[in-house]
């Protein structure tokens, strides 16, 4: 049989690297397995001893060398727990799923607005996949998170990954995920973080061919910067490219990938595709006229991971002259560099702390032990976001020993709910659950689905209080690219609608029962102006959490003080909002740029608790380039009960030449206060953070200009405010 020009050139490739490895290997004893080299000397030595083919074949998920004992290891889902299970069966098709810890959705996690709290979520979660792939040789130790995008829009799919729409406080999140997930430790990490998407990935529909547009400014100012902080103060150094284009490239083969996150921000490890997306370049985006052509675009961009087949584009690249050896060496020295850090090419692991996890003393699953099942408790109870409660009615929080009847209604109401990005939990409590079990027998409880044959509306008129909880499926109750209520989306599906479709049945439960409570389990945001407007109180919390039952009753009834915050503008109708496709977001986009009336203001979020802001002061009256000032005020708990506040800061600049955004989010702080007590709180601003984009010298530049520092507990409740001179 005559070989193909491809092939030939293939095996007179491998016979000549063969003959260079053997001579490599009888030289340099698999010195890449010395601690005692440096990164690159380890680096240096393995590329010499591995030939094409086991080159070739690192550019995968998996970077090992079986003939060298090379090992690598692949990647796990964990945007809110270790993922080896659930819908998608991440653990695979033909195994058992493996419990595991699971933790609310990341939209959830973002709206503790507590950065202490997610890198011991994330920290948790990392020893968990050292514990599976060490233990039952289950998973990776490459983590899939967090998902550093912003939700520009609630009508995005995939709005439930993400930590909000604000850029400092997704990245100030975002660093605290990765610093958990790789808890660097003598050196070694316990997992690496993977973030996604990089860069502009927030809308589904059409996500594999559409273009993501917007000005150079937006770039450095917003989208980025999660990636930014991420890369620069998390450490992260592995991430995901994007489906869509980005200004009309795609954004796999996109400059950015080594002019920005490379050269400017110092990432030197995996850069990797999304699933598919090598073949999208020519079936979606039809933008090179052969996949030979279109890996080594790849490639020279700066891509070392493909998620689908690449390996015959990259020979018959290798064939035609498109890529050399040493473009393959390029990538994949980020790699390595990974798995060094993660101590996998460490023949000495002595001084690695993550190799003893789930061997001898250390071999009690962590989702069995009782500070992860806590961590999922404190973390669920710190994501509940306090909508409502009618000063009038004060209806919340309830007291059990007044109420002889209470209706539990609504379909989401004895369920936990989980996503596409979900694993198996050990264990999940509803709300039905969760109240039967704190009430028992002291308190009558009668439960409706929906109200067919009137059974909701009956119940709730001859119930004290009417519960109902609703809110989306994060699955839709669908295939793949299914979602049959145009209010619900989720990957590969972007909302059509921002209607809650069960608001008809709270107009029914109030109609007959005044005191009702909802519970809104969703994903994203809801238009519920009628509920708002009529119900005395709204709780919001997002699906996922294993304890989410048990957390929602310790708020309903007081034994937790609710002090979550919306990461997200909430607005009255579809019509607030630009097309979805416009992503430049000054055109009314999120709480830095709308002007109308939302129904609910980004940072937004109740307490039982009553807290007074006095006495702002700042360290200095003019902040110059690379000076910080220091803004302090005294926060009182005015009230008879231990709450959390979140306090706030934002800026607005007052004679900018420049376009700027309405306000800014620069500082945050979750507190604790006891009733009655004062603290005195600061905060830090640094010159740096009110830079802007100048795309003349293609650098950040301190703008000469006034600003005014506002403190308060949301973006639209500033109690304090004062000028601030900034000199360049």
């Amino acid at each position: 049989m005559q070989l193909s020009s491809t092939k030939r050139y293939l095996v007179l490739l491998l016979l000549v690297s063969n003959v260079q490895f053997n001579h490599a290997q009888e030289t340099n004893k698999a010195a890449f397995k010395s601690s005692k080299l440096s990164v690159e000397e380890r680096i240096d030595n393995l590329l010499n001893s591995m030939n094409l083919e086991e080159k070739v074949n690192a550019l995968s998920t998996n970077p090992e060398v079986p003939r060298l004992g090379v090992e690598g290891t692949g990647h796990v889902e964990g945007l809110h727990g270790l993922a080896l299970g659930g819908p998608a069966e991440w653990g695979g098709k033909d195994k058992p799923p493996l419990p595991t810890t699971t933790f609310p959705q990341a939209y959830g996690l973002g709206e503790t607005w507590d950065i202490n709290l997610l890198e011991r979520v994330s920290r948790a979660e990392g020893k968990e996949a050292r514990f599976a792939k060490q233990f039952f040789n289950r998973g990776a130790l490459v983590v899939r998170a967090p998902n550093a995008d912003l939700a520009r829009d609630p009508r995005w799919g995939r709005t439930e990954e993400s930590f909000g729409e604000d850029p400092f406080l997704t990245g100030s999140l975002t660093v605290a995920f990765a610093k958990g997930l790789q808890s660097e430790k003598n050196g070694y990490w316990q997992t690496a973080s993977l973030m996604k998407h990089f860069l502009a990935n927030s809308n589904e529909d059409g996500r594999t061919y559409t273009s993501s547009d917007f000005d150079e400014r937006l770039m450095h100012e917003y989208y980025a910067v999660p990636f930014r902080m991420g890369i620069t103060k998390g450490g992260s150094n592995a991430y995901m490219a994007a489906y869509n284009k980005i200004n009309g490239v795609p954004a796999m083969v996109h400059p950015i990938l080594k002019e920005l996150s490379q050269k400017t921000w110092g990432q030197n490890g995996i850069i990797c595709t999304d699933g598919g997306a090598f073949k999208l370049l020519l079936s979606d985006h039809k933008y090179y006229e052969d996949k030979y052509k279109a890996a080594a675009a790849a490639i020279k961009a700066g891509i070392s991971q493909f998620l689908d087949e690449y390996s015959e584009a990259v020979y018959g690249a290798l064939a035609n002259g498109y890529l050399t050896e040493k473009d393959l060496d390029n990538v994949l020295r980020g790699n390595y560099r990974v798995m060094i850090k993660l101590g996998l090419l460490d023949s000495d692991q002595s001084q690695n702390p993550y190799r003893k996890i789930g061997t001898g003393e250390d071999s009690i699953a962590p989702w069995k032990m009782k500070e992860h099942r806590q961590l999922a408790l404190e973390a669920t109870r710190k994501s509940i976001v306090f909508l409502k409660n009618d000063p009038e009615k004060e209806l919340l929080p309830l007291n059990e020993n007044e109420i002889t009847k209470i209706a539990i209604i609504g379909s989401k109401a004895d369920k936990v709910l989980l996503d596409w990005y979900s694993g198996t939990p050990p264990y999940t409590i509803s709300v039905l659950q969760a109240l039967k079990d704190r009430l028992k027998n002291k308190v009558e409880i009668t439960y409706a689905k929906n109200n067919a044959d009137g059974k909701a509306v009956k119940i709730a008129s001859e119930a004290d209080v009417a519960l109902v909880i609703v809110g989306n499926d994060p699955t839709c109750g669908a295939g793949w690219v299914d979602c049959p209520v145009a209010g619900e989306g989720k990957e590969a599906v972007d909302r059509q609608s921002l209607q809650l479709q069960e608001e008809d049945l709270i107009k029914l439960v109030y109609k007959v029962n005044p005191n009702t409570v909802v519970g809104l389990i969703s994903s994203f945001p809801y238009a519920i102006n009628w509920t708002q407007e009529n119900v005395p109180s709204i709780l919001h919390l997002t699906q996922n959490s294993q304890e989410l039952g048990t957390a929602f009753t310790d708020v309903l009834f007081g034994d937790y003080n609710p002090a979550g915050r919306l990461t997200q503008t909430w607005v009255k109708d579809i019509t607030d909002l630009p097309p979805l496709m416009d992503y430049n977001i000054r055109n009314g986009r999120t709480y830095r740029y709308f002007e109308g009336e939302p129904l609910y203001a980004f940072g937004h979020g109740l307490s039982y608790s009553n807290f007074e802001y006095k006495n702002l002061q700042i360290s200095r009256e003019t902040l110059s380039e690379g000076e910080t000032i220091y803004i302090s005020f005294q926060l009182t708990n005015k009230s008879d009960r231990q709450g959390e506040e979140v306090a706030q800061l934002y800026i607005s600049h007052l004679n900018s030449a420049i376009d700027r955004p309405l306000k800014e989010l620069k500082a945050f702080r979750r507190i604790d206060l006891r009733p009655g007590e004062t603290k005195k709180i600061t905060l830090s601003l640094k010159a740096e953070d009110l830079e802007y984009w100048d795309t003349k010298s293609n650098s950040f530049q301190l703008e000469e200009d006034q600003i005014e520092i506002q403190v308060g507990s949301a973006s639209n409740q500033i109690y304090l405010t004062k000028p601030l001179n900034i000199k360049n």
